[in-house]
């Protein structure tokens, strides 16, 4: 087995744990991640508008 893959499901099970044992603190950080990726979708097509 290689590194990467290792890293890979050890990254899997802690998401895993950290969903299990605390879900309200991960609903958070989902939503907190959703929410910068929007806002920098938000900023791109800001800009993308003012060049045309």
């Amino acid at each position: 087995m290689n590194v990467k893959k290792i890293v890979g499901l050890l990254a899997i099970a802690l998401l895993l744990f950290f969903v299990f044992t605390q879900p309200d603190n991960a609903a958070g950080s989902v939503t907190s991640v959703g929410t910068t990726l929007r806002d920098g979708a938000e900023s791109v097509i800001r800009f993308v508008t003012q060049l045309v």
